[in-house]
Parts: C-alpha cells; structure tokens; sequence
C-alpha cells in the first residue's frame, strides 16, 4: 500500500562566493595566475591595466573597498584590489624551450624514408598508435582493423609488422616495441656488436624470466659464464632506457612540473618567519566606462540602458565575489600553514625527521577551525620552501605509531629509517622483511611484518630476492 506525506528536510545552499571561494583555494599558485587572467577575459567589468594618469582640473576618483561596493548606488569610478598580497615583484618563472614532440621525430625520420603514399599512411598511422613510453600496446590485428575504419586504407598483419619492423629503426633505439623485452633487444642491436653486448641479448632473448626474477645463478650455470661476465651483462642491461618516448618532451611539461612554493619559510634568529612572496596577483579594477555606464542607467526610462545597467550589476557582482574570495583563499593558506608550522614546530627549525610528529587533517581542523575538507583543498598541491627543502604540505601529514619508549612517531619517520636499513644493507644478503622487523626493533621501532611490507611497496622497494646482486 502506498503512502504519500511531506518530510520537511533542512539542506545548506552554497553562495556564489562560498563556491568561488572553495575552487580558489584548491588551485596551487600557478594555476591560480592562470584562473586571475582568465576572469580578466571573461569579466569586461574587471581590468588589471595601469589606471589613466587625472588631467588637470579633473576631479580625484573615488576609491572604494570591496564592502562598500552597491551596484544600486550611482558610483562615478572606483577599484578593487587585492593588496594583501606579498610586495616583491612579479616572479619570473623558469623559461623553457620548445622541444620536438615525440611524434613529430618520428614523422620526420619517416619522411627521410623512400616509402609510398600507402606505405607511407600506414607507417604514419603506427606511429600515431605509439604511446607515451614510446610502447605499441595494441596487437596488430587491431592496428589491421582501425586502419580500415578510421582511416580508411586497407592493409594486412604482415604489411604493418613490415612498418612497424621499420619504425624500429627509428630514434631514440627501442621505440615501437612490443613489450620490455623487445624494448631492450632493440636498443642492444643498435649497439656495436661486442660480445659482451651479444652475450646480453641471448641472456635478455632466451632467459629473460630468470633475468627478471634475478636468478642471476641459474643463467650463470645453463651459460657456463663466470660471476664477472654475468655481472658485465648485468651492467650493459640495466643501462639502457625502459621507456624510449620519455627522452622526448610531448608537450610544455617543463612548465607543468615546475614547482612555484605558495610559502617561503625562513628561519631568522631562531624564530620562525612565513611569508607568499612569490604570490603575485595582478591589480584589478573596474574599468571606468563600465562604472560611468551604470551610473547614466541609474533611474533611466530607457529600456536598453536598463538591460545594460542589468549586464553591468551582474558583473559587479561577479567581481566582487572574485576579489573576495581571493582575500579569502590568502586568508585559508596563511592561517593553514601557520598552524603546521606550530603544530610541527621542532621539525621546521632543524629539518630533523625524528621531529615530525604524527599529524592528520583533522589536527589541524581543530587548531584553525576550518573543516577537514577545506584543510584538505589547502593542502593538495601546494607546496613549500624551507631552508632544508621544498616539499608538498601533504607530506607532512601522516598517521602515527607507537616505539619501543611508548613515544608515537610518525609513519613518515618509520620509512625513513626503514629506508636507511635497506639502503645500508648488503646487496649479497638483502635483509627480508623478517629480518627488517628485527632490524627496526634493535633501532626501537616495534613495527609488524605486514606493516614492513606495507611500506616497503609505498617506498617502491622490491622483496629481497629482487634486490639481491652478486
């Protein structure tokens, strides 16, 4: 039997400020910069270029704070700006060159080639199906297929494997392999012919599972080799690339991985000094044909001067919904990492990993009153320097355990000495995880094996049989 009724339920609306506000603070600076020129764009109210100089006999213009700001009042001229900024100078970024793309080396390098058109068009079109790593992830059956439905060019497996075979001839050696075997095959038959190199690709060709695993013994016995020989071919394999593509940028990724710190932290006579130097925002303003344009529609009859007044009003609002929430966002980060530096006081004045007290967003929601989920926003992609470093606010976030002393150390500290204990150890012997539980426990940390191989996989660090060398 259905039932119909009213619930009455209580939701919380967001206002436009708090959700401007929200996407601000989540931006690190860099994108930050990039957001400010593009509301400049979007928002012909709004403009950052310098303020016309006042005639003579012209009357001072009015400045007005952002509180004060009423698109009902007739307002003559005025500027909002953001002055709690940092005083230095716009920051110049790293410049970066142009570099070949990937691809566009390969295309070249196929135009040197006395191809036909077809021949031409399907080598093209493996190209254009290698990935990033420079790897040809698809099977040729599919490669067979898109060439006839998205291109539109009949072919066969044995004509690309042709192509493809050709392509492999290519720069940067290794390039349109299959998979890392194929990869590093390649790269050695571009190399002199040594026989040490010849000795590589059988052990790479026909032991290549073993090589993985590190079995270096039993290849050692089926090719009745010395440990000197074995450790040659060791060396000549692990230096060639696992990933060709990488040596050629695809795009401006210089600039996306610059790191441009929000915060710059200075120790001065032993006290701790924060500063957002490199934060620099444009002065913004409205420009003066908008303010005099709203002014002239103030009581107006004429229905194209309200609509326009209406245009205006709303982009007023906009801005200043804009302006605020930058002061707000600096407001957010400023008052965030001055409770981590005070809740991780010791560790900011030496840089000591032992001083890094376990610390979740939580904490630092408490001692700011923001939510966890504002902390959060603060904390993701931002990044700061210090005199021993610049590191990700992240970074110092981290759950805690308990030592030996019943002292609760911070997990960032436990994989820094487990780190260290596997980095000292001998690479004849690696120590398993056993061992390492045992290691730690001499060291004062009562950590569980599961917990070991936890954090020995965040680290990247394979099981001893892998690390193992002879």
């Amino acid at each position: 039997m259905l039932k119909q009724g009213l619930e009455l339920k209580q939701t919380q609306k967001l206002s436009p400020l708090q959700i401007q506000t929200i996407k601000l603070i989540e931006l690190p600076i860099q994108e930050l910069e990039q957001r400010v020129k593009a509301e400049l764009e979007e928002n012909p109210v709004l403009d950052d270029s310098p303020a016309p100089e006042k005639e003579e006999g012209d009357d001072e213009p009015r400045d007005v704070s952002i509180d004060e700001l009423d698109a009902d009042d007739p307002i003559p001229s005025y500027k909002l700006r953001v002055n709690n900024y940092g005083k230095d100078e716009r920051p110049q970024y790293n410049t970066f060159s142009v570099k070949e793309s990937f691809t566009q080396s390969l295309m070249e390098q196929l135009g040197f080639r006395n191809l036909s058109k077809h021949d031409h068009d399907v080598a093209a079109f493996i190209i254009g199906s290698l990935g990033a790593d420079g790897y040809l992830r698809r099977d040729i059956g599919s490669i067979v297929d898109d060439l006839a439905f998205r291109a539109n060019i009949e072919s066969d497996e044995e004509e690309v494997l042709r192509l493809l075979h050709l392509i492999q001839e290519f720069e940067p050696a290794g390039v349109g392999a299959r998979d890392l075997r194929e990869c590093l095959l390649l790269q050695l038959a571009a190399q002199n012919q040594t026989e040490e190199v010849r000795l590589a690709e059988t052990v790479l060709r026909d032991y290549f599972q073993e090589f993985s695993s590190k079995h270096f013994h039993k290849i050692i016995m089926k090719l009745g080799l010395s440990e000197d020989e074995m450790k040659a071919v060791i060396s000549r394999i692990v230096k060639l690339n696992p990933s060709p593509g990488g040596q050629i940028d695809d795009s401006y990724n210089d600039q996306a991985q610059q790191i441009v710190p929000d915060f710059v932290l200075d120790i001065v006579d032993g006290q701790m000094n924060l500063s957002m130097p490199r934060f620099s925002i444009p002065e913004i303003r409205v420009n003066r044909k908008y303010a005099d344009l709203l002014a002239d529609a103030q009581g107006s009859s004429d229905r194209q001067q309200k609509e326009a007044a209406t245009f205006v009003k709303q982009k007023l609002d906009s801005a200043k919904w804009f302006v605020e929430a930058l002061k707000q966002r600096q407001n957010t980060l400023r008052s965030t990492m001055e409770a981590i530096l005070e809740y991780q006081h010791d560790y900011f004045i030496d840089g000591e990993e032992s001083h890094l007290k376990p610390m979740v967003l939580k904490d630092i929601a408490e001692k700011t009153g923001f939510d966890i989920s504002t902390i959060s926003r603060v904390v993701n992609s931002k990044y700061i320097e210090t005199h021993f470093g610049i590191f990700p606010l992240k970074s110092f976030f981290s759950e805690g355990l308990e030592n030996q002393d019943g002292v609760e150390v911070s997990t960032r500290e436990l994989k820094k000495v487990l780190k260290d204990c596997v980095d000292s150890e001998d690479k004849h012997k690696p120590l398993t995880d056993d061992e390492l539980v045992a290691v730690m426990r001499e060291k004062g940390y009562k950590v569980a094996r599961r917990t070991i191989a936890k954090y020995r996989e965040q680290l990247d660090i394979p099981m001893s049989r892998l690390r193992k060398e002879l």
